[in-house]
């Protein structure tokens, strides 16, 4: 398991692709886990969060991991999709631990303005991430990755903000 965060973390800096991660079923099983366990654990760290927002996290997590399959299929290279897909589910549950520690820590230090840019920094920290991903998989320039990790990221947002309008009246 640590060889897997340590590759996760290889991924998330950007020194790695998806294809540092194992080709398995198991591990995609066991990182799914990993990745509702993050959610679980940002909800409850989180005043603002409840169980809604937890299962609407899900589900715009799945439409995204949805679009990322169709388009490495699309691509021809389904042969890298359980790699792909593991990375990206991975790399999301290991920023949202990192945003839950970061949170404690940092809120003890710094005024709540400056704890919530670097919170915020480090969760569309995952759009290069998951460009990164994508675009090894699919052996295109980072940018095109990036281009359509920032698409699906406007998808969810979008998809979001349809099903739970409330947060953004309050803007």
């Amino acid at each position: 398991m640590l060889v897997l965060i340590r590759t996760l973390f290889d991924i998330i800096r950007l020194q790695k692709g998806p294809d540092a991660v194992p080709y398995s079923r198991v591990l995609f099983v066991v990182t799914f886990g990993f990745w509702l366990f993050a959610g679980i654990v940002i909800t409850l760290a989180t005043p603002e969060l409840d169980q809604r927002d937890f299962v609407l996290g899900i589900l715009t997590g799945i439409v995204g991991l949805l679009c990322y399959a169709v388009i490495i299929v699309l691509d021809g290279k389904r042969p890298r999709l359980l790699q792909a897909i593991t990375a990206v589910i991975g790399c999301g549950a290991l920023l949202s631990l990192i945003v839950v520690v970061c949170d404690a820590l940092l809120s003890t230090m710094l005024r709540d303005s400056i704890t919530g840019l670097i919170v915020t920094l480090i969760l569309l920290w995952s759009v290069p991430v998951e460009g990164h991903i994508i675009s090894r998989t699919i052996d295109r320039h980072w940018y095109t990755g990036v281009a359509i990790a920032m698409a699906v990221f406007v998808l969810q947002l979008y998809l979001y903000s349809a099903i739970d309008p409330a947060p953004a009246a309050t803007l």
